[in-house]
């Protein structure tokens, strides 16, 4: 394996283009050459920092924007699935059965995290559960996860009102605690279905979030109308705040559902207020026109959701396999539309953690490997960016700022 501080990386196809050599120089790229093959007297030894990429595909590395790392059962046996219908229903059987798993929550969330970065991913936005049952426990595990793995991904953790926040008595407070501790964004649910009272909701996920100076990340499964109607009642924060750009709508599977009308305007508020969208890439077609937003100039990223948890047998640490679900569930077939599920994937999740990332300029965007670009990135097998998405190849290598932290699907730790 090379010098994991890598200075050059020969031959390798920047989303699939001409293959080229980068150069590194404080975790960016400095310069981007056509590649030649190197005389047998090169400067650059491979223990002076060279990485020969043998011709694989470089893309960025995957930004994970919305993960459970919190409730994860990778690495154990399947389970039966004993949840029942609708979110509260879920979360209980959570609740019921997550401190009886074979192995501890700390171990459970950083090997989790561990197999997301050695399959590719160096940017993760967390959820941890936060409530009356489980209180900072969960939080914690995030937290040291994040720790543990500051030198491989960049990780932010998310607090999070699973069980709503005006359902239980003593939730606020437990909130409030995770953000004085740390929590990098104030998430929400379900203001109108889960609480049933969305004004009060929103005002004390707003709130917190101005006191702290934190990002919002609100959780949307609400139907139809009732969806729209929330989101409004979000939309309306951020104007009156002055909180544009801090905020994130995900899942929202429903608000291409009411009317072309209704999907227009919200497309509309999301670009004028820089509201950005995280999506899971659900088996549903009512959501917003992934195509749409990206045009539109909102910011939309991916995640992977669940972890073979409590709440569903699906997800695999592996940002690939749901780039390919991306662009199965939206039925893309042309190469760009492919191409860009893997733009959203790495630079579009990028730009939501990060605003110093610039976001999607449009559908063909193909940015994060040029002079100027942070080094994470991902070295993959594959003819073309769309085989690469179809094959979903193992030979890998993922760097972060400029350094190597994992390759052939396992994470370096030394």
């Amino acid at each position: 394996m090379p010098n994991r501080n890598v200075r050059l990386i020969r031959n390798v196809r920047p989303w699939g283009a001409d293959a080229v050599d980068l150069l590194i120089e404080h975790g960016r790229i400095t310069e981007v050459s056509p590649y030649r093959a190197a005389p047998e007297s090169s400067a650059v030894s491979v223990g002076d920092g060279l990485l020969d990429g043998r011709g694989r595909l470089v893309v960025p590395s995957f930004s994970d924007v919305h993960v459970h790392l919190d409730s994860t059962r990778i690495g154990l046996p399947f389970r039966r699935h004993t949840g029942g219908p609708g979110v509260w229903a879920m979360m209980m059987n959570d609740r019921n059965n997550w401190r009886t798993a074979e192995i501890g929550i700390d171990e459970r969330v950083a090997g989790t995290l561990e197999q997301m970065i050695a399959k590719g991913t160096t940017r993760v936005r967390s959820y941890a559960q936060v409530d009356v049952d489980c209180k900072l426990e969960k939080f914690d595990a995030v937290m040291a996860a994040k720790q543990k793995f500051a030198g491989h991904a960049d990780v932010q953790v998310m607090t999070f009102p699973q069980a709503g926040i005006l359902r239980e008595k003593g939730t606020v407070e437990l909130l409030e605690e995770s953000l004085k501790q740390g929590a990098d964004v104030m998430g929400g649910i379900d203001p109108s279905q889960l609480d049933r009272d969305p004004v009060k909701h929103l005002d004390i996920v707003f709130g917190l979030a101005e006191k702290y100076q934190v990002e919002v990340d609100i959780h949307l499964h609400e139907p139809g109308e009732l969806g729209v109607f929330s989101t409004e009642l979000v939309l309306e924060r951020p104007r009156a705040l002055g909180m544009q750009g801090k905020v994130t709508l995900s899942h929202a599977y429903e608000l291409g559902s009411v009317s072309e009308a209704v999907s227009s305007r919200l497309i509309d508020a999301f670009a004028e207020l820089d509201v950005a969208m995280a999506t899971v890439a659900p088996s549903v077609n009512r959501q917003l026109s992934l195509l749409a937003l990206t045009e539109a100039g909102v910011r939309v990223g991916l995640g992977q959701d669940g972890q073979r948890d409590y709440w569903s047998p699906y997800g695999n640490c592996d940002m690939l396999d749901r780039t390919w679900q991306l662009a199965f569930t939206n039925n893309f077939r042309r190469d760009e539309h492919i191409e860009h599920c893997l733009a959203v994937a790495t630079i579009g999740g990028a730009s939501i953690m990060d605003h110093d990332s610039a976001r999607l300029a449009g559908v063909t965007d193909r940015p994060g490997v040029a002079v100027g670009d942070r080094a994470d990135l991902l070295l993959v097998d594959g003819d073309s960016v769309v085989s690469a998405v179809m094959d979903r190849g193992i030979d890998r290598t993922v760097l972060h700022n400029g350094r190597i932290v994992a390759d052939g699907l396992r994470v370096l730790t030394r």
